[in-house]
């Protein structure tokens, strides 16, 4: 049977089935990875992305297309995770624009916004890779725009049919998948989705009313709604009152809003997207704030604190994270160790995070909301994050600075730099400084059977990367080591320090540092406990 059109029911009703579907399919996604690493979390990634975008599709109550495809895009900016989460994000984002105003999507409208989704997404990469998610989006676009029908089956089939002939090309486009003996693992968690959205509009109904409370529960507070993100310490409240409120109706005048707003008060934020905006102020009129967004629609989430009574207990309590100082410092690190020496290092706020446990764009604009600074510094330390970490700054009111560093070395290094003396431009360019003056490397387990670079590897093999590239492998962890280190150490008179994770005791850490250092004479040893998942040692050399 024929479909020419398709409204907000809809379309929510796909994306549950896509979800669905990525959910049964994530663990094999995962496994997508180039190198055998524990840390493949693509899948996961892209689920946890589509999960915070359906969680958002399904409270509106209306089946408009165009409003249920901004909720889903809302959803996905504040849940994504990763860069294919937050290239999904994007994508979900440019489909919605599309969608803007419609209120049953046709063939033609379809088409539109999956063109105008991969076009947002390859303006969010700085240098787009061919051979990746990108390039599956986009073939996905022109798919569409070659099919003439009208029918939305027809359409979708086709869309997936080019989805999947792109993704069994991303091994020639990049021949780091080619070796792998794997496709792009991006690019497969959106055929997966695009399977998911036809297959729920092929059987009309819905897959499941509700998707595992567990779910849910993982992604609640990951918000920025927290109070505390506008809360100031002073010995003196010009404005008693901290009024907060979602406001939704249709084309909400945001800009004018802001204006009118700052009449009543300091501390304003008015931010928001299609069919909502999200409203701050600190006021001594909270009742003429409502009045005034009562003109624009509905009001939900309202919160109104008295400061004054909050204050004498706030200025009595140790000074929290970031106050006090002209700016803050978040850092995202994993494992108990880390987290305490970047906490040592200067760091005011550490958001747990790394390899498997990337956090959302949501959580770490939770993490700048709450610090007590409008000037923020943010260390991504994976590279796996730092598109989300910028997302997360992009949407925030605050003056966000991410220092691109890819791993907890890097991050070290420039907490390192820190001095109390110098100022937010100062601290920023001294960290950009010191990333590139450290080497990092990693040594984990191998998860699967694989040949990289003449490398045989066996599942259950130690390996040791460095810089991101796969260098050694074997079955004895300290001749991996030594041989990452051959790799690594140019001349002499470095500085190796050693991180040792939560399989590692504090004996085996010291015993390796030892034959380290009757190895290379030449270099000084030191070792201190990590805690971290996933690898077992994480190498700084300085």
């Amino acid at each position: 049977m024929a479909i020419y059109s398709f409204d907000g029911g809809d379309l929510k009703m796909m994306l549950q089935g896509a979800v669905e579907l990525l959910g049964k399919s994530r663990e094999e996604i995962d496994a997508l990875n180039v190198f055998p690493v524990p840390d493949g979390d693509t899948g996961t990634n892209m689920y946890q992305t589509l999960v915070s975008a359906v969680k958002e599709a399904q409270v509106v109550e209306s089946n408009n297309i165009g409003l249920v495809a901004a909720a889903a895009a809302r959803g996905g900016l504040l849940g994504a995770r990763g860069n294919s989460g937050v290239i999904l994000s994007q994508v979900l984002h440019g489909f919605a624009c599309s969608l803007r105003g419609i209120e049953r999507a046709a063939a033609s409208d379809i088409a539109n916004a999956l063109e105008e989704g991969a076009k947002v997404a390859y303006r969010t990469v700085m240098s787009p890779v061919e051979g990746t998610i990108l390039t599956v989006v986009r073939k996905s676009a022109e798919g569409a725009s070659a099919q003439r029908s009208s029918d939305l089956l027809r359409l979708l089939v086709a869309v997936l049919k080019r989805a999947f002939s792109a993704l069994q090309e991303t091994p020639e486009l990049l021949p780091v998948l080619k070796q792998s003996g794997v496709v792009d693992a991006g690019g497969k968690g959106f055929v997966v989705i695009l399977e998911g959205f036809l297959h729920a509009l092929k059987s009309a109904s819905p897959l499941s009313k509700v998707i595992s409370e567990t779910i849910w529960t993982r992604e609640k507070n990951i918000y920025p709604q927290s109070q505390s993100a506008f809360r100031e310490i002073a010995q003196t409240i010009n404005f008693t009152y901290c009024t907060e409120l979602l406001v939704r109706g249709h084309d909400l005048p945001v800009e004018k809003m802001r204006l009118d707003l700052s009449e009543y008060g300091d501390s304003l934020m008015v931010v928001g997207g299609e069919g909502f905006a999200k409203v701050h102020v600190h006021s001594n009129a909270p009742g003429l704030v409502l009045e005034y967004c009562l003109k624009h629609g509905t009001l939900h989430d309202l919160k109104i604190n008295n400061m004054a009574e909050q204050n004498q207990e706030w200025v009595n309590e140790i000074s929290p994270p970031g106050s006090g100082k002209r700016f803050g410092i978040i850092s995202v690190g994993a494992g108990e160790g880390i987290t305490g020496i970047m906490k040592n290092l200067g760091a005011d706020t550490v958001v747990s995070g790394g390899q498997t446990l990337n956090p959302s764009t949501g959580g770490i604009l939770k993490a700048i909301e709450e610090m007590r600074a409008d000037r923020i510094i943010v260390l991504p330390n994976n590279k796996n994050i730092i598109l989300t970490a910028e997302q997360a700054g992009g949407l925030s009111q605050k003056e966000v600075t991410v220092i691109p560093s890819r791993s907890i070395p890097q991050g070290l290094a420039a907490l390192l730099t820190l001095n109390p003396e110098d100022d937010y431009e100062m601290t920023r360019r001294k960290m950009a400084e010191a990333i590139s003056t450290v080497h990092s490397g990693e040594v984990t387990t191998a998860v699967r059977d694989t040949v990289y670079n003449d490398l045989e590897i066996k599942k259950g093999d130690f390996i040791g990367l460095a810089g991101g590239d796969l260098k050694s492998a074997g079955k004895d962890l300290a001749g991996v080591l030594e041989d990452l280190l051959n790799n690594m150490l140019e001349g002499e008179g470095r500085l190796v320090t050693l991180y040792y994770g939560e399989s590692i005791s504090l004996e085996q850490a010291e015993a390796l540092s030892g034959k380290m250092k009757k190895k290379f004479r030449g270099q000084d040893f030191e070792v201190q406990n990590g805690g971290q998942p996933v690898y077992d040692l994480i190498i700084s050399i300085d």
